[in-house]
């Protein structure tokens, strides 16, 4: 067991301790913001045929060589063709084919010239212009080629990728299953949130701010109440978690308190313990471990240390375990609207929001970035990174951050 390692040091344990939950098929039309489980090969050319990308007339272009306002040329009309047919007739010389938009382009044509370009009438058009091969004409394959690399497994499955599967005919993708994370909220002064709390107990804010942020990644939050301090009540209740879920998060009792106690019940529940603490700040007091391949995340009491260590250290971790391909969050450098006044003896993370000025991608700070102070994270979509040893920083500041 590890203690206080640096907060990549904390990732790079908890990413090769997790593996992605199974495997399942699920009907295309609920699987918006579903992972998907295999990897799609285009194997159909789409569209699968030339068509037309207006309502005009298909034609040869050579046929049009001579067309002026003065001099145009007169084509004979064969038939007319709209989506979903297909013509019974070949273009040839001195001849055309009305079609209508998405129509397939006939043999012989190489061109498509819009109807309100031409003078028509039920049997020919005439053209006042020269025309040229391949204009208005969508070729097959122009959106995807047969044999194209279309999605990598782990893609998160958004509109384009749904509309993509569901042109290549797969109505039945295999995704990964929606994971369960159990939620164990500790400390005998926690009441739930409604309840009119008695003098000395709080309200349990942690199970609805991690719920929230479970659902928002796709996971699905098994909430399992809220245990006293009790060893061996939190190991039951643990026990329980890991029985029915794919993961488990507890917050409270993690520190080093006479009632600490989620450790001694880690121990109790036979979970063997990867590092408790990480040199961070907040969110530096934490237990993580693992118990049959399934990972038990011990977060802090405090709301905002429980969070910013469930951003920091615990999210790439889930994010596999969704099955997602991109573990990491992505980083962006940040330039402070305004200073933060504190020294930063451990590695600190400030929350914040992104906001362009004058070109630059710049991060508003609230002034409240302490262990117990959540409303300060509402609307933040980003968290900078300050060195440890820093003292305090200017407005200005340039700095590394990840998106939230």
């Amino acid at each position: 067991m590890l203690n206080n390692p640096g907060y990549e040091k904390a990732q790079e344990l908890l990413l090769m301790a997790v593996k992605p939950v199974k495997m399942e098929a699920v009907p295309l039309s609920q699987c918006c913001g579903r992972i998907l489980a295999q990897v799609l090969i285009a194997q159909e050319n789409v569209p699968a045929f030339d068509r037309s990308a207006y309502d005009g007339y298909a034609l040869r272009a050579e046929d049009t060589a001579s067309a002026s306002k003065g001099s145009p040329v007169t084509l004979q009309i064969l038939e007319e063709i709209s989506a979903g047919l297909t013509p019974t007739q070949n273009v040839v010389a001195g001849t055309a084919i009305k079609v209508l938009t998405g129509a397939p382009i006939p043999e012989g044509a190489d061109v498509v010239v819009m109807y309100e370009k031409t003078n028509f009438t039920e049997k020919t058009v005439k053209l006042f212009s020269p025309l040229k091969a391949g204009d208005n004409v969508v070729r097959m394959g122009e959106d995807v080629q047969k044999g194209t690399l279309l999605a990598q497994s782990g893609t998160v499955i958004d509109p384009g990728l749904a509309g993509t599967l569901a042109a290549q005919g797969v109505v039945m993708p295999l995704v990964y299953k929606i994971p369960r994370v159990a939620i164990l909220s500790t400390g005998s002064e926690l009441v739930e949130a409604d309840i009119v709390p008695e003098e000395g107990k709080i309200r349990n804010a942690n199970r609805y701010m991690l719920e929230s942020a479970l659902r928002q990644l796709g996971c699905e939050p098994v909430n399992l109440g809220i245990a006293g301090d009790s060893v061996m009540e939190i190991s039951a209740l643990l026990n329980k978690g890991l029985a029915g879920c794919d993961a488990l998060i507890t917050t409270g009792g993690v520190s080093v308190g006479d009632y600490d106690l989620v450790p001694a019940a880690m121990e109790e529940s036979g979970i063997e313990v990867l590092f408790r603490g990480v040199d961070m700040k907040p969110g530096m007091a934490c237990a993580y471990g693992t118990k049959d391949g399934k990972l038990i995340c011990g977060l802090s009491g405090n709301p905002a240390s429980s969070l910013t260590n469930y951003y920091a250290v615990l999210l790439p971790a889930l994010r596999k375990l969704t099955g997602r391909r991109v573990y990491l969050s992505q980083e962006v450098q940040v330039t402070l609207s305004n200073g933060f006044s504190k020294k930063s003896p451990k590695t600190r993370f400030l929350r914040g929001m992104l906001e362009l000025k004058n070109g630059v991608v710049c991060m508003e700070v609230p002034k409240a970035q302490g262990n117990v102070v959540l409303s300060s994270s509402i609307g933040c979509n980003v968290m900078a990174v300050v060195p440890e040893g820093s003292g305090s920083l200017d407005a200005g500041t340039v700095l590394k951050g990840f998106l939230l």
